[in-house]
C-alpha cells in the first residue's frame, strides 16, 4: 500500500489494521525496514505479525518482536536470519537469532510459527496458555531449552509442525502432549539418512488424531498412547533395510498405531512394508476402514498379505506405479475384508492393459460384499483414439463377479 495516494485522515487509521505481512526485499535498507515496522507499534492494535527477515541479520529485529509480544499479539508468523556479518573481517557466518524471552510467558499467543530462530532456556518457565497451534522449522535449541519442555507451557495445544535442522538438534526429541490433536513432520527437500543418522522421535499424545511423518528427519520413532488416533498419513522408507535391531523399531512403531482408521502411505512406506513382512509379521489393525496406498508394481503380489493386516476394511484406494520390475497381481489366499468388508475399491493411474485387467479381475473374482469399483484412467495414457467408453463396459462386464451387485464405473484422472 503506497500512503501517499491516501487522504490525510486515512494516513493513521492504515496504521491501526489488525494484520501485517512484509518481505524484508521489499524495503530500500535495514533502516526503512525497521521504522516501518515501529511505526505499527507505537500505538498497535495487531493481532497477528507476519515478516521474513533477511538471510542476513538485522540489528534490532527481535527487540520489535518483543514489543509486539508486549502488546498483546495473537498470531506470530516469523522467518529469521542464515547468517551475520562480521564487523571486523566483514566475512558472514552461520547464525541463528534468539527469541525474546517474553515470548515464553505470553499469554494471548494462539498461534506461532518460526524458521531460523533460536530457542534458549535461561531458567525461564514456559507459559503458552492460549497457544493452539505450533509450527516450528530449522530450530536451534540451546542450553536446556527442549522440545518436550516448551510443549509442557502450552496445555491448549492442538497443531504441532516440525521440521528439524540439519544439525544441532537434540538427539531426542520428544513430542508429549494431552491436548495435541494434529502432528506433521512435513517434506523437505535435501535430508538424507546420513541426516536422520540416530535422531529420535518420542510420540506420546493420548489425543493424537491425525499424525503426517513425510521425510525420514528421525532414524527411529517411538510412539506412545496413540489410542486416539483416526489418520495417518506415511511417506517414509524407515530405512528399507531390517537388521534385528531396526525390525523390533519398526515393530514397536507400527503395534503403536494399530488404533488409526484410515492409512495413506506412500510407494516408498509401503516398499519398507513390503520388506518388513519378509523377517515378520505385520500386526492387525482391526480398526482401519480406509486405505489409501501407492503401490509399486514391483510389490503387488504383497498387496493381499498386506490386506490381510485389514480384516475391517471398507474402501481402498489404490495408484500402481509400474516399472520394468513388475510383479504378477494374484490372489492366491483371499484377504478377510474381501470376504466380509470390502465394499469400495478405486484403482488410479489405470491403463487399458492387461496386467491392470487382471488386477481388477482378481478383485471383482474375490470380493464378496463389493459395490463399487472405479477405474480412473491416466489422463494421458488413455487410449481415447482407439477404443470407447461402451467398448471398455463391454469388456469389464466380461468380468466375472463374486458380488452381483457391483457396479463397474470408468473415470479419469485430471490432467
Amino acid at each position: 500500500m503506497k500512503t501517499s495516494v491516501l487522504a490525510t485522515r486515512w494516513k493513521k487509521h492504515w496504521l491501526h489494521v489488525p494484520v501485517l505481512e512484509l518481505t524484508y526485499r521489499d524495503f530500500s535498507s535495514e533502516g526503512v525496514f525497521i521504522s516501518f515496522i515501529d511505526r505499527f507499534l507505537i500505538d498497535s492494535l495487531l493481532q497477528k505479525l507476519k515478516v521474513k527477515s533477511s538471510d542476513v541479520e538485522i540489528q534490532g529485529f527481535t527487540d520489535r518482536i518483543g514489543t509486539a509480544i508486549n502488546r498483546r499479539i495473537q498470531h506470530l508468523d516469523l522467518k529469521g536470519c542464515r547468517y551475520y556479518q562480521d564487523d571486523v573481517d566483514g566475512l558472514m557466518y552461520p547464525f541463528s537469532e534468539f527469541m525474546p524471552l517474553t515470548l515464553y510467558t505470553c499469554k494471548t499467543l494462539v498461534s506461532l510459527k518460526l524458521s531460523r530462530f533460536a530457542l534458549d532456556d535461561v531458567h525461564v518457565v514456559v507459559s503458552l496458555p492460549c497457544l493452539k497451534l505450533l509450527d516450528l522449522r530449522k530450530i536451534s535449541w540451546l542450553g536446556s531449552m527442549t522440545l518436550e519442555k516448551l510443549l509442557s507451557g502450552c496445555p491448549a495445544l492442538e497443531e504441532l509442525i516440525l521440521c528439524r535442522a540439519f544439525y544441532d538438534e537434540p538427539e531426542v526429541m520428544r513430542v508429549r502432549s494431552r491436548s495435541l490433536k494434529r502432528f506433521c513432520v512435513p517434506f523437505k527437500r535435501g535430508y538424507s539418512s546420513f541426516a536422520r543418522e540416530k535422531y529420535i522421535l518420542e510420540i506420546d499424545a493420548p489425543e493424537l488424531e491425525y499424525l503426517s511423518l513425510k521425510e525420514d528427519h528421525f532414524d527411529i520413532r517411538l510412539v506412545k498412547s496413540l489410542t486416539s488416533l483416526f489418520t495417518i498419513d506415511l511417506d517414509i522408507e524407515f530405512g528399507i533395510v531390517f537388521g534385528p535391531e531396526k525390525r523390533d523399531e519398526f515393530c514397536d512403531f507400527l503395534n503403536g498405531i494399530t488404533s488409526v482408521r484410515h492409512m495413506i502411505i506412500s510407494q516408498q512406506t509401503v516398499k519398507a512394508l513390503d520388506c518388513y513382512f519378509k523377517v515378520g509379521p505385520i500386526p492387525k489393525f482391526n480398526n482401519l476402514s480406509r486405505l489409501q496406498a501407492v503401490f509399486p508394481s514391483s510389490s503387488l503380489q504383497f498387496l493381499p498379505a498386506l490386506l490381510e493386516s485389514f480384516p475391517n476394511l471398507k474402501h481402498l484406494i489404490l495408484r500402481i506405479v509400474y516399472s520394468e520390475e513388475t510383479e504378477a497381481f494374484q490372489v492366491l489366499n483371499v484377504p478377510r475384508c474381501f470376504v466380509s468388508t470390502l465394499e469400495r475399491v478405486e484403482i488410479g493411474l489405470f491403463d487399458w492393459g492387461e496386467e491392470e485387467l487382471k488386477i481388477a479381475s482378481n478383485i471383482l473374482e474375490n470380493s464378496s460384499v463389493l459395490k463399487k469399483l472405479i477405474l480412473r484412467f491416466a489422463y494421458l495414457s488413455y487410449p481415447r483414439g482407439w477404443v470407447s467408453d461402451s467398448d471398455i463396459y463391454e469388456e469389464l462386464n466380461k468380468l466375472t463377479k463374486c458380488s452381483r451387485g457391483c457396479q463397474i464405473l470408468i473415470d479419469y484422472e485430471a490432467p
